[in-house]
């Protein structure tokens, strides 16, 4: 066993019926990683989570998680914590009061001092004497968070954390996984929301069908997949449109876009020809004010991979 992996699982299939959720499914996650878990509803991210909370065993195939081998009994491994298909909270009972409730559930854990601090970590303690049913969905998912905090996880596996959070609950919940990835804690976290996962993830695995079409840093899909569109917006549009023509390796692929006030245009390019351009702007004395994919590397690797695994089958 790798001392430094969290997570290893080796050809893990499940079946429901004569339904295959996953399909000889390998995955590492290393400790202090915040690992996404990407696919189209249906790929097998909430049966692969669910296995990882003891929530279903696999058919087959071999899952180490924490250093130990995952037996067949339905149980969340030592030091494992986490939610899928959203946090399971009761409503009538205050935010404070489900803490409690969940730790006794679980054979104690910390009371007082323990669940306050839960609640502030996720900046919940303005509201822990209101009761559940009257909170948000982002504040239910905080309050799931605060819940699986409790145990001080070395694993912590999430189904969609950042759901129906605002822009200031979104940014905290990113500090939180973040500081717990650097305090050495494995995140896994499966969400629809690419932005959020390019902001946290140092590496992705991507399902479609119920198998791995891409697993490992997101770096590396940006290196591996073709070209893609970028938005250029510059001091000198007509300059920037000559000089684009006339690199190669780059496609103009849309001309005079108007984009936040500004005329910008769109090229299509592999990441050392878009470099070649930028190097002969700034020749050429002219400033480059934005440069962004039109769709993200990953959201366009999603698109791509899924597809061919669909077109496969």
């Amino acid at each position: 066993m790798d001392t430094h992996l969290a997570v290893r699982a080796r050809g893990i299939t499940k079946c429901f019926g004569d339904v295959v959720a996953l399909d000889g499914i390998d995955l590492d996650v290393a400790r202090g990683q915040i690992h996404g878990l990407v696919g189209p509803n249906g790929a097998g991210k909430t049966t692969l989570l669910g296995l990882l909370l003891g929530l279903a065993v696999a058919d087959s195939g071999g899952l180490d998680i924490l250093g130990t081998p995952v037996g067949r009994a339905l149980s969340a491994p030592d030091g494992v914590a986490g939610f899928v298909d959203g946090p399971g909270l009761y409503p009538s009972l205050t935010a404070r009061q489900n803490l409690a409730a969940l730790a006794a559930l679980r054979g104690g854990g910390p009371a007082g001092a323990g669940i306050d601090d839960a609640l502030a970590e996720v900046g919940l303690t303005d509201v822990a004497d209101d009761r559940a049913r009257g909170f948000s969905l982002g504040m239910r998912q905080r309050l799931g968070l605060a819940a699986a905090l409790l145990t001080r996880p070395r694993l912590l596996v999430l189904d969609e954390p950042s759901n129906g959070l605002d822009p200031a609950g979104k940014k905290h919940v990113h500090g939180v996984l973040t500081r717990l990835a650097a305090e050495g804690t494995a995140v896994v976290l499966s969400s629809h929301r690419m932005d959020d996962l390019e902001a946290l993830c140092s590496e992705v695995t991507i399902l479609a069908t119920g198998r791995t079409v891409f697993s490992g840093p997101l770096g590396k899909l940006a290196a591996e997949n073709r070209d893609l569109d970028y938005r250029l917006l510059t001091s000198d549009a007509q300059a920037a449109r000559r000089l684009a023509a006339g690199t190669e390796g780059i496609r103009v692929v849309e001309d005079a876009v108007e984009w936040r006030g500004a005329e910008a245009l769109v090229v299509r390019a592999l990441v050392p020809a878009l470099d070649e351009l930028v190097s002969c702007l700034v020749r050429e004395g002219i400033a480059v004010r934005e440069l962004a994919p039109v769709v993200s590397p990953l959201e366009a690797a999603f698109l791509e991979l899924t597809e061919q695994q669909e077109t496969a089958r």
